[in-house]
């Protein structure tokens, strides 16, 4: 993604609108294309090595911001790597303290290379690249062991997905309108809200429709960086779905908030996901992990529901079957504060709905604030969620 820095944007009324470019553009296709050639041609090659080459090319054209971007953009699909035949800290230790039996050490002495010589035979190598390696480990030369290429095209789409992404950074909330729409749609939605951990709130129902509200980056006193990139990482994955408008309000340093909006409909901004691989929370995944060696008769399964409460929607992530088939609905929290999982709460309450436990990690509870309340629906957990603690707030939720 962009840094803030490369990020453009313009305004019109109430409404920000990111900077995009024409991807039909001959002359950015051009560009596009003679980065790639540069990227490629620099494999093997330091990180200097290639960063000079690169301010060459660009120089500074008109479309120095964009051309920015773009290496931007391609750095992140690079892999940096300290090529030295020992840690450059450890070689710079051993030179230091060999130096200091013939202090001084002058450049281009007999001394300097008795230094070189005898470090080089204690970590069995020859003295140039203990010379050519004392400061390996700055990132100007780390050497590009490999570089995920794209199209030319891909790329300039990459950009303009990027500029909408970085408005998110500052995102306060933002408001879904899905559509009555297949129930395939409807998960896919949820499931990428999901994935990424988001802060939200469901109303409606299947038959007329959601408005999804989701908690943004700006509105968390904790963890707020981290958070916002995951608000910015779920756009291209909400661009692989249907039947929907979304109302960004992005945070102004002077003035009154701006609204940024978007519909599934429009073409400009387009997914980078072309080969999403399922995704599967890590939590859950150790849950499932402890489920197999644990001795109970409950079953755990995959949800696969998005179950109506009158004015909102609940859509667990896995099932608690007991032994006479009653259930149990498990929804492990991804990023939450305690005012957001009491309105949650508030809202089973709303539609006398008591067969769900709602799972909350420590590790990304988004704000100071301690819960000030208990639940018997609520377990919270640090690094992973046991299943006999499970099993037993289940019981005590099917007695009820």
């Amino acid at each position: 993604m962009l840094t803030s820095d490369l990020a453009v944007s313009y305004r019109r009324g109430d409404k920000i609108f990111p900077f995009l470019i024409r991807t039909d553009d001959a002359s950015l296709r051009g560009d596009a294309e003679g980065l790639l050639e540069i990227f490629e041609e620099f494999a093997g090659a330091t990180r200097g090595a290639l960063e000079r080459e690169l301010e060459e090319y660009i120089g500074t054209g008109t479309d120095y911001k964009i051309m920015r971007g773009l290496i931007k953009l391609l750095t992140d699909r690079c892999e940096f790597e300290t090529d030295a035949p020992a840690e450059p800290i450890e070689i710079r230790q051993k030179v230091f303290l060999e130096a200091r039996k013939f202090h001084p050490v002058l450049p281009n002495s007999e001394a300097r290379n008795e230094v070189l010589q005898a470090v080089a035979e204690e970590l069995n190598t020859d003295k140039s690249a203990i010379s050519s390696n004392l400061y390996a480990d700055l990132p100007a030369e780390q050497h590009l062991i490999s570089f995920d290429s794209i199209a030319p095209k891909d790329l300039l789409d990459l950009y303009n997905l990027a500029q909408a992404q970085a408005l998110l950074y500052k995102c306060i909330e933002m408001k879904i309108r899905v559509a009555p729409s297949d129930l395939n749609n409807y998960r896919a939605i949820f499931g990428w809200i999901k994935h990424f951990g988001l802060i939200h709130s469901v109303i409606g129902n299947a038959a007329n429709g959601y408005e999804i509200t989701l908690t943004g980056a700006a509105s968390l006193f904790h963890r707020s960086q981290k958070y916002g990139i995951q608000m910015a990482v779920f756009l291209p994955a909400l661009l692989l779905c249907k039947d929907w408008k979304l109302r960004a309000e992005i945070v102004q340093k002077k003035g009154k908030n701006l609204f940024f909006e978007l519909a599934s409909e429009q073409t400009e901004i387009v997914s980078n996901r072309f080969d999403e691989t399922p995704y599967e929370n890590p939590d859950i995944q150790k849950l499932r992990k402890n489920w197999e060696k644990f001795s109970g008769d409950w079953k755990l399964e995959e949800n696969r529901e998005v179950i109506d409460l009158g004015k909102t929607a609940f859509v667990p992530d896995l099932v608690l079957i007991s032994p006479e088939k009653k259930k149990i609905y498990l929804d492990i929290l991804g990023f939450w504060t305690p005012k957001t999982l009491q309105k949650r709460l508030e809202e089973f309450a709303s539609a006398n709905y008591t067969k769900f436990i709602i799972a909350a990690s420590q590790e990304l509870r988004g704000s100071r604030e301690e819960p000030l309340w208990e639940s018997e629906h609520v377990i919270f957990y640090k690094t992973k969620i046991e299943p006999l603690l499970l099993t037993e707030t289940a019981e005590k939720l099917i007695s009820n």
